[in-house]
């Protein structure tokens, strides 16, 4: 996938999927632009990210509309339900570390709580 569709909020605003993939998408949404609002602190003059939020006030009422409210807020840790076609709605705690080395660059660790179903499932259904 490019680099250019690899990202949250691109997801989250402009792929239909999004909204059954996330059964709280609104606060999924709401966080997402509160995190943009944080990087365009920091990087209001970064072009990238300057076309994203363009891009995506454009193609989005919902991002305009949460856009308005001003929020910001660094989402460093948190939990996200997604609907996963085997193991249900599960609860998925995660955090955000900082990559050394790369300091634009965030990895998203994810610890699903129902991860022995997964590995249950996957070994009943190989090969």
């Amino acid at each position: 996938m490019p680099a250019a569709v690899r990202n949250i909020p691109r997801h989250v605003f402009l792929d239909p999927a999004a909204r059954d993939l996330y059964p709280d998408w609104a606060a999924v949404a709401a966080q997402a632009v509160a995190n943009l609002r944080v990087s365009s602190g920091r990087h209001g003059d970064d072009a990238e990210l300057v076309a994203l939020v363009g891009e995506l006030s454009v193609k989005s009422e919902d991002l305009r509309r949460l856009w308005a409210d001003h929020e910001v807020k660094e989402c460093a840790y948190g939990v996200k339900r997604v609907r996963h076609p085997v193991a249900g709605v599960p609860t998925l705690p995660y955090e955000t570390l900082a990559v050394p080395r790369e300091s634009e660059q965030t990895l998203v660790v994810y610890t699903p709580e129902r991860l022995a179903l997964l590995g249950s499932w996957a070994s009943t259904h190989v090969g």
